[in-house]
């Protein structure tokens, strides 16, 4: 089953890093944006099953951002953070935010996918 994950992320060489990665599984797409206004854009016209969110972006960061989507398009939508502040009390604050869970910067590029896979519910 194809799982489509929208990928956000303000540098562009680890947004392609990542999104290589991730397109390592054949079963998953992958669009990505370098900001979160870029990101609700998409959303307005694309329905992901998870969002893969950096946590620290200029403009507007990845809790502002993820704020935004449950505001306009519920919180059923998967929020999954993906960044280099990944401690206990880091991801104990984001997963009181409603987030899905954490994958921490830097990564794995072999299980990166998995690791995606794993916090959709599609292993």
């Amino acid at each position: 089953m194809t799982l489509q994950v929208l990928y956000v992320d303000d540098e562009p060489d680890l947004r392609e890093v990542a999104a290589m990665s991730l397109e390592l599984d054949p079963e998953l797409e992958v669009r990505c944006c370098g900001s979160g206004a870029e990101a609700l854009d998409v959303l307005e016209t694309w329905q992901p099953d998870l969002v893969l969110l950096d946590m620290m972006m200029p403009g507007m960061d990845g809790p502002t951002t993820h704020a935004k989507i449950v505001e306009r398009f519920g919180a059923a939508l998967p929020v999954v953070y993906f960044t280099a502040r990944a401690e206990a009390s880091e991801r104990a604050r984001l997963i009181t935010l409603g987030a899905r869970g954490v994958i921490a910067k830097p990564f794995d590029p072999m299980s990166l996918a998995a690791q995606v896979r794993s916090f959709a519910g599609n292993d």
